[in-house]
């Protein structure tokens, strides 16, 4: 896989796994387009390459994401100014187009969260298939406080959290820490120290490994496309799929490993 050229974000690959951190710590990783297009643009190489086996996504000097850049606001109103009446349409909607990519995103997409937590970068813990947090992390959905609403976000944060909560917390801007986003139901496991959090990212990542490629791929999409596709159409790919599964290579190795009481071969998979 050919990694993009990036400015905003930095990208390590280790052993079937793709670091991304957020990099801008000036503004506590607010999210700017350019963060956007280089997001979608190491998304679209993640797809390609079923080599990638997870994508862990981080923020640098302490923070996730504290939402959206106001100088990209700025731009978009001088532009609505100038009789761009789209200007804010298309930024608000480039981050939904990114923020549903990350969603389907084929490999398994792991959220690190620290610091602040808020707006685009709660969102995308709502998508992620696994989410640890710092227990002194702060979430929120402020938008409301400023005027606007949390739009591309809102959705997912139903699909997490179910309507209720969302409602609460969208319509409140409550703020809360990892040890309540935990109750929640918005992340999975909390640690106290950013020794204990490595740790745990480090456990995470053994058991994906241990997790055949294709397998996990073809169990995302199924689990995603519950609700949005007729469940006898549903069940009938999913046979299909389990069917191709058992006959195919990860399928027979699997079933050899276990008999022989030994680790696949893809748990020692390296790049």
């Amino acid at each position: 896989m050919k990694l993009p050229e990036t400015q905003t974000i930095l990208l390590t690959r280790d052993n079937g796994v793709l670091h991304v951190t957020l990099n801008r710590p000036e503004a506590r990783n607010a999210m700017s387009l350019a963060m956007v297009e280089e997001l979608m643009a190491t998304f679209e190489a993640v797809e390609s390459d079923a080599g990638v086996r997870a994508l862990v996504l981080r923020g640098s000097g302490g923070h996730f994401c504290a939402g959206g850049d106001i100088k990209d606001m700025a731009g978009a109103r001088q532009k609505a100014a100038e009789g761009d009446r789209e200007a804010f349409f298309r930024l608000n909607r480039r981050f939904g187009e990114m923020i549903t990519r990350a969603n389907r995103l084929p490999a398994v997409l792991i959220t690190v969260l620290e610091g602040a937590v808020m707006g685009g970068g709660f969102g995308l813990a709502c998508v992620s298939d696994v989410a640890l947090a710092a227990g002194d992390a702060r979430f929120a959905l402020p938008e409301t406080g400023l005027g606007v609403i949390p739009a591309q976000i809102a959705p997912f944060v139903v699909q997490r959290l179910g309507l209720t909560q969302a409602r609460r917390l969208a319509l409140t801007g409550a703020r809360f820490d990892g040890h309540r986003a935990l109750a929640l139901g918005l992340v999975h496991e909390v640690a106290d120290s950013a020794e204990e959090l490595d740790k745990k990212l480090a456990e995470l990542l053994t058991q994906v490994r241990r997790c055949a490629p294709g397998a996990n791929r073809a169990t995302k999409a199924l689990v995603l496309d519950v609700d949005q596709v007729p469940m006898a159409e549903l069940l009938d790919r999913a046979a299909r799929e389990f069917a191709d599964a058992v006959n195919g290579d990860e399928g027979q190795e699997g079933t050899l490993a276990f008999v022989q009481k030994r680790a696949p071969s893809w748990a020692g998979d390296r790049d």
